[in-house]
């Protein structure tokens, strides 16, 4: 059944006549999900156009993901339903109530323009390489939250540099493509020495930084505060085995150890904010009632998300540092 028609007198250029085509057998069900399509030599020698020609049509049907390609195999309709120009690949780490804002703020700002499909690498490598494999080709854009994962960069540098966007965590490998992230040396180090004042009644400045998931460079900037200002500090991956006392400061980038050195300072009748002290990361609503209020540091998620949206659908080719908080509470 001959379905591609290129019409040699028209201004239309031979790919969009190709991608029409192909488009309207679709909807009009002369070709089904997972039907093989015609090759790039089939399709040339029929029309006498170039394979360039013909690849091109197909790539963007690709990206629009209206087809598929299977190795040396060929290209396959991949969906029925496509009422989208774009397609964005979004991979994140985990999803959690701040990649939850994140994504529900990048969404609203494509405003419905753009489908949007999300996955997840849960810090395994292996996953992450895979994701990346599976889907070259497919998407008209890459935005990608690497987190803490080595050796992404060779996965990374396989798609179009000008379609990746690096988001929330960046490392220096990854400078050279756009996105927009925290900035965790600087803004520890700016937010510490902001509050210099309250922190002079401590003797022990303590980061507790677990390391699976969390950015090193939280320990980077925490580290240059204390050298720099003559403090006696440790990192540390949790609480056990380790004694609280009085005139300590806690920095603490996950919830589940905030919960428990809150148990433990309320067990030995350690007063947060006065014999103990405590930055928690990440702003969250309990944070502002519990204890009478947690100082946090903190990024806007739904402004790293309203930014990216601008980014991606203007095409822009930059990197942002997103602004980050800190909400001084009781706790220190």
């Amino acid at each position: 059944m001959k379905f591609i028609h290129i019409d040699k007198e028209n201004s239309i250029a031979f790919y969009q006549q190709i991608m029409s085509s192909i488009e309207k057998a679709i909807k009009e069900k002369k070709l089904l999900r997972n039907d093989k399509l015609p090759s790039v030599n089939k399709i040339c020698i029929e029309h006498k156009i170039s394979r360039d020609t013909v690849l091109l049509a197909y790539e963007k049907l690709k990206k629009k993901g209206v087809v598929k390609s299977i190795r040396a195999k060929g290209y396959y309709v991949r969906t029925e339903d496509f009422n989208f120009d774009e397609r964005y690949f979004l991979l994140f780490d985990e999803l959690n109530i701040f990649k939850e804002d994140l994504l529900n703020s990048f969404l609203k700002g494509l405003a419905g323009k753009v489908q949007v499909d999300t996955f997840f690498h849960h810090f395994d490598p292996a996953m992450f390489s895979k994701l990346i494999s599976d889907n070259m080709g497919n998407y008209s854009k890459y935005i990608i939250l690497a987190a803490n994962v080595e050796g992404v960069e060779s996965s990374i540098a396989r798609l179009p540099k000008n379609d990746v966007y690096i988001i929330d965590q960046m490392r220096n490998s990854l400078k050279i493509y756009s996105g927009i992230y925290q900035n965790f040396v600087e803004n520890i180090y700016t937010a510490m020495e902001s509050v210099l004042d309250l922190l002079q009644k401590y003797n022990r400045y303590i980061l507790i930084f677990p390391g699976h998931k969390e950015p090193y460079d939280m320990v980077t900037g925490f580290e240059k505060f204390c050298r720099e200002h003559g403090k006696n500090y440790s990192v540390i991956p949790d609480l056990k085995n380790f004694k609280l006392r009085k005139g300590q400061v806690f920095l603490i980038p996950n919830d589940r150890q905030l919960v428990e050195t809150i148990e433990k300072c309320n067990h030995h009748h350690l007063v947060i904010g006065e014999d103990i002290g405590i930055i928690s990361y990440n702003e969250t609503p309990l944070k502002k009632v519990v204890q009478n209020g947690i100082t946090t540091l903190s990024t806007d998620f739904s402004e790293m998300g309203k930014k990216l949206a601008q980014m991606v659908l203007k095409n822009e080719r930059k990197l942002i540092e997103n602004k980050c908080t800190l909400n001084l509470r009781k706790s220190l």
